[in-house]
């Protein structure tokens, strides 16, 4: 029964009868840009968990797992490879889904052309510039934001240079350059700094703090901080340590998202009644925040985790919900003002006036919603289309 009602359910939602609901409604309806996930190509070519994926209601927002690095872009020099990720960019495209990309700058998964051949500091400057023109560049007007630089500091907040080609050949002056160069590419796209151990206040958390007022003190744009998030079940705490650091970025006038987020617990002795109020812990700290504009997932189900033996996404292995999933809703709140969906009489109209600008929204792409504040005619033939209250489609 409950399966029955749940696809009852979704097409009385695809038919305006219902207000939509999940993980992205919630986030949206609380005044958040997203809840996403990291998908990869291995959940593209899983019919199953590709279904999960697709799903606007619970995810509005993609990040490539891997498929956007350095070696996977440009494996060899000058020589750039998009075919992977343009297929994950092109399915959040078709559902209305922001790309969140990822990562442009990182000291990890750099080509050994690059890692082992002695570029003195103007060379490897120009080969990092000219990575990130081509790849903002092919991207550009399709990433919602960038991760820029990744990782570049220490556990005590001092800079990263060993094993760093970056940080050892140009040091950090390699930061602002990097945030310069994506914003010439692309510059709608948001900018982030992205790390882990930066969630909670610490020495690593106001490194990553002096790196902002550094990149901003060189006159780049950086506009927001991404906090990865790899915790562990039982050690999160309370949501307070984590409202507290989250707006100390804030005060700095970026934007904070949490970009990695995965609760790991032992799949031998799972703790999944744990791992739900940690999850929800989280969703409430970032809700209480206003420059919080979103949480991703490191991945949803425990079939294509990161993490050796253990358990840490929403969905389980054989892709059914955990209860992380229902602590999540009930933490963002209400998807329409009260604890269910309710019913309607009939959809609101798709708007169909444009922005002063006159601007046209292409085939598949978003036209209207609550909060939505882009083109709102769609180019010939295509109608704006309601889907829900948070989104509506050139169709």
């Amino acid at each position: 029964m409950p399966a029955l009602k749940s696809i009852l359910l979704a097409a009385l939602a695809s038919t305006g009868l219902v207000a939509a609901d999940g993980l992205n409604s919630r986030a949206k309806a609380a005044g958040k840009k997203y809840f996403g996930t990291e998908v990869s190509g291995q959940v593209l070519n899983d019919g199953s968990a590709n279904a999960i994926a697709k799903n606007a209601e619970d995810f509005g927002q993609y990040t490539c797992e891997n498929e956007m690095k350095f070696d996977a872009t440009e494996p060899s020099r000058g020589t750039f490879s998009y075919g992977n990720a343009d297929k994950i960019v092109a399915q959040a495209q078709a559902n209305g889904q922001l790309m969140r990309c990822h990562a442009l700058v990182w000291h990890s998964q750099v080509p050994s052309w690059v890692t082992n051949g002695r570029f003195d500091n103007a060379t490897l400057i120009s080969i990092m510039k000219n990575h990130i023109a081509n790849v903002v560049g092919h991207y550009k007007g399709k990433c919602y934001a960038w991760d820029v630089v990744n990782e570049a500091l220490n556990e005590d907040g001092s800079y990263r240079n060993s094993g760093s080609v970056w940080g050892s050949t140009i040091g950090p002056a390699f930061i602002p350059i990097a945030f310069a160069a994506a914003a010439a590419a692309d510059p709608a796209a948001k900018l982030y700094y992205n790390d882990y151990n930066c969630d909670r206040p610490g020495a690593k958390s106001t490194g990553a703090q002096n790196l902002i007022k550094m990149v901003k003190a060189y006159g780049a744009p950086i506009h927001g901080m991404g906090l990865q998030g790899h915790l562990t079940t039982g050690q999160v705490g309370s949501a307070s340590q984590y409202v507290s650091n989250m707006q100390a970025f804030a005060n700095l006038g970026v934007d904070v998202a949490f970009t990695e987020l995965d609760i790991a617990t032992p799949s031998s002795s799972p703790n999944f009644g744990q791992q739900a109020t940690d999850y929800a812990t989280i969703v409430s700290a970032c809700k209480q925040v206003s420059a919080c504009v979103g949480i991703t997932t490191w991945g949803f189900t425990d079939k294509y985790t990161w993490i050796s033996n253990s358990a840490p996404l929403i969905w389980n292995t054989n892709l059914q919900k955990k209860p992380a999933y229902d602590a999540i809703l009930n933490a963002w709140g209400s998807s329409s003002g009260g604890g269910t969906p309710t019913t309607t009489t009939s959809a609101p109209a798709a708007t169909s006036s444009a922005p002063s600008g006159g601007c046209t929204a292409a085939h598949w792409a978003q036209c209207g919603g609550q909060g939505y504040t882009g083109c709102k005619t769609c180019e010939a033939p295509y109608k704006c289309t309601y889907g829900n209250d948070w989104y509506s489609q050139c169709l």
